[in-house]
């Protein structure tokens, strides 16, 4: 009996699976099932998950990044609140890439492997939650989401305090966030914070250890507020004009005149013995502006007189006052 050729009935073989018939089949459907088991595992999870519109991230970002990224005033020019600013990106190109959330700098600012860490007014920072529902977004191809063409994300209005309500940072914070924070805070657009003074944070806006800039119950002995105001130069903000609105600079002023009230109303220490550096102009020898002095020996440098723009550095009383230590004509 002759024997079988290699095509006379045996199924052939191939790199050793059987790929003949019915059973020669189902070997083959489990090796590619077996294998894409292998491989899933390769892919990035963010790029296997469901789809994820503009529409989704839209409340994230007027939560937490229009009150800074609209308008004129966008830092870089990066405007957030419509997703055809997010796509067209920033004056120095796009945020985001379809499909690469790891090269994506929207997604590097949101995680802090960029600098400065965004938002600008964190910590907190977003979630880990939120983070990864941008990824999910960026990884599935930047849709506009089921409504197609997605609303602006309107930032929510700043809130104002009511009739005999104290003005507490919540208040004021906004206004910190959006005209302040961007240079004012660690690895802000200027890099190191101007001065060492930060405004992202109520605990850093009060740090006293350099120098207090804010007095509680003191506006006329606070830096910050004479900065706003145009008293001292510059005045700030440094991207000015357009400068603070006098509602705005009101609203600072009494929140430091109540006592620089903390976000649940409680009134902030006297920062007692604290070096303050003030400019502004002087009205006699012992008033910077409406600033009543304490008289007190003092240095005296560049021959300042009455009407002259001049620097006062003192220290800070019990009750808020200042005593000179140095008065010099600039």
């Amino acid at each position: 009996m002759p024997s079988a050729g290699p095509h006379d009935g045996a199924m052939p073989m191939h790199r050793g699976w059987r790929v003949g018939g019915p059973s020669g089949r189902r070997v083959l459907t489990g090796a590619v099932a077996l294998c894409v088991a292998l491989l899933l595992p390769m892919v990035p999870p963010v790029a296997r998950a469901q789809a994820v519109g503009y529409d989704e991230i839209a409340p994230l970002l007027a939560a937490r990044c229009v009150m800074c990224h609209t308008g004129t005033a966008a830092p870089l020019g990066l405007k957030l609140d419509t997703i055809d600013g997010l796509l067209a990106g920033s004056q120095r190109g796009l945020v985001v890439k379809a499909g690469d959330p790891a090269g994506s700098e929207l997604i590097r600012r949101l995680k802090g492997s960029s600098q400065p860490r965004m938002p600008m007014t964190g910590p907190p920072w977003l979630s880990d939650a939120e983070v990864a529902l941008f990824e999910r977004w960026v990884a599935t191809g930047l849709g506009r989401g089921k409504a197609g063409a997605v609303p602006a994300a309107q930032a929510p209005a700043p809130a104002r305090p009511g009739p005999g309500e104290p003005v507490t940072y919540a208040h004021v914070a906004p206004i910190f966030a959006t005209r302040c924070a961007k240079c004012h805070a660690p690895n802000g657009l200027m890099g190191a914070a101007p001065e060492g003074l930060v405004l992202n944070a109520y605990e850093a806006t009060l740090d006293s250890r350099d120098r207090a800039r804010v007095v509680p119950g003191q506006p006329a002995a606070s830096e910050l507020v004479r900065r706003i105001r145009g008293q001292a130069r510059p005045r700030m903000p440094f991207d000015g004009p357009p400068w603070l609105s006098d509602d705005e600079t009101a609203l600072v002023t009494e929140w430091v005149r109540q006592g620089a009230r903390n976000a649940e109303g409680r009134p902030a220490p006297v920062p007692v013995g604290a070096e303050v550096r003030l400019h502004g102009t002087l009205q006699g020898p012992w008033q910077l502006d409406e600033l009543a002095l304490v008289p007190a020996p003092s240095r005296r440098d560049r021959s300042p007189g009455v009407g002259g723009y001049a620097e006062v550095r003192g220290r800070v009383q019990a009750d808020g006052g200042i005593v000179p230590q140095r008065v010099r004509g600039r």
